[in-house]
């Protein structure tokens, strides 16, 4: 009769969960990551020009997937590249494609009506008349909440579909005045 020992187990199994915790971090930050740059990212408001609703300094999150799937819509507040000279801007859609755009003695008038902009405060607007004309396809008409001397449509005119980053959803810092931006 001979004794046998038993089998040696190698390490291995140490080895695997290693691997897998290495595995889930890095998918995990991928994911991450993904998810920053392709759906919601957050932003730092680079100017006062849309005060009250946003100030400046403010972070917002931005939605880059919704507007593909539901498009811009008048009042959404956005995200885009300026035409001018290729920085962040945060501004308000105030015209569609089709939409005929006017500012007449500080009223916003789409198509000839005059909208309600609550966010705007009359004063700041008051005398001002500009006439922007029909929102050619493919593009949005943008303006700040706070017009005085902003850079908007109407110094740089319609803006393309394809220059919007995205939609701002809510601010979320600071936290007293985290919410939306309607």
């Amino acid at each position: 009769m001979t004794l046998t020992a038993p089998p040696v187990r190698a390490a291995a199994p140490r080895v695997r969960r290693r691997g897998r915790v290495v595995d889930i971090v890095l998918v995990a930050a991928l994911l991450l990551v993904g998810v920053r740059l392709f759906v919601l990212e957050p932003v730092e408001v680079p100017s006062g020009s849309m005060a009250p609703t946003l100030a400046a300094g403010s972070h917002v999150l931005v939605d880059h997937v919704g507007p593909r799937l539901t498009g811009y819509h008048r009042g959404d507040v956005v995200v885009l590249t300026s035409p001018t000279d290729g920085t962040l801007l945060v501004k308000r859609v105030a015209g569609v494609a089709g939409d005929d755009v006017s500012i007449l003695d500080g009223v916003l008038t789409v198509d000839g009506v005059a909208v309600h902009e609550p966010w705007v405060d009359p004063g700041d607007v008051d005398s001002v008349y500009t006439e922007m004309g029909v929102v050619p396809e493919g593009h949005v008409l943008v303006l700040a909440d706070h017009r005085q001397e902003a850079l908007d449509s109407r110094t740089f005119g319609p803006v393309r579909l394809a220059d919007l980053q995205g939609r701002v959803l809510a601010t979320v810092w600071p936290l007293d005045r985290v919410g939306g931006t309607s």
